[in-house]
């Protein structure tokens, strides 16, 4: 009898490890299209990246105090508290790196401002430099933009949706949950020449956390030893990552935008 009960035990056991992992390929990270740290080279929008060049570049330009993280979130913590920010408080960086992969960088001529200070002060060296030899050759003017991105990060909303499922057999168990937040942003071009503001659009990107948790509580030996065991695993989408893909397609409609109202064209026009 002890035999049987013990088989039993050791079957439900094997049913539990391979549902598990059933469950592991099913609801994975990758199954949701979550996307990592290590592949964020390859998260470039596909469409953004093979647009057509446009017959001129606009010479546009973007300042940091221009595209900011304005949700005010903290990274949530359920365990104690933190002061660290939910959403990078550099989303300026991702917005040049969407406008420089644009038509794979044949698109837009980004001009430097977010290190004006540094470029100016070594233009000053060069001329006083220039100035000490002698030499009547003056440096060339920056070059100015046409057009201005602004925007911010307006919203970054947590458990938009939980939930999850679970059994136990015979002090068995395992459950499976998830979490989706999601996080917005607003994108518009701004004339230098008339201060008008030529397009805007606003973009969300969904964020998805997925826990699966195996549990076993039994007595065996008569009823003389317990057994637990427990074992669990959560995956996050980086949040990141998640911000990086907003603004680009919010580049994207940008451009589609611009096109239709005739701010820009394409070569091929």
């Amino acid at each position: 009898m002890k035999t049987a009960k013990q088989l039993l035990l050791f079957s439900l056991l094997i049913a539990l490890l391979s549902s598990c992992v059933l469950l592991d390929s099913k609801y994975s990270l990758e199954n949701f299209k979550i996307t990592r740290l290590a592949e964020m080279a390859s998260v470039i929008n596909t469409d953004l990246w093979e647009l057509p060049k446009p017959k001129t570049k606009p010479v546009v330009a973007v300042y940091p105090s221009s595209f900011l993280d304005q949700t005010g979130q903290r990274r949530s913590n359920s365990t104690f508290a933190t002061f660290s920010t939910a959403v990078t408080q550099a989303p300026y960086t991702l917005l040049i790196q969407a406008l420089k992969h644009t038509a794979q960088g044949d698109f837009f001529e980004v001009v430097e401002r977010i290190g004006l200070d540094n470029l100016s002060k070594e233009r000053q060296l060069i001329r006083s430099t220039r100035e000490s030899f002698d030499e009547p050759q003056k440096l060339k003017p920056l070059m100015f933009a046409g057009i201005i991105f602004e925007g911010a990060v307006v919203s970054y909303e947590s458990n938009i949706r939980t939930g999850g499922t679970g059994g136990r057999v015979l002090g068995i168990g395992m459950s499976r949950s998830y979490r989706q937040d999601t996080v917005t942003v607003s994108l518009r071009t701004v004339s230098v020449l008339t201060g008008r503001i030529l397009t805007e659009v606003t973009t969300t990107k969904s964020i998805l956390s997925v826990g699966i948790n195996e549990d076993v509580f039994r007595f065996v030996f008569n009823s003389t030893e317990l057994v637990e065991i427990e074992n669990g695993n959560v995956e996050n989408e980086s949040i990141t990552i998640a911000l990086q893909s907003a603004i680009e397609m919010a580049v994207l409609k940008t451009v589609e935008k611009g096109i239709i109202k005739n701010y820009w064209s394409y070569q091929d026009d």
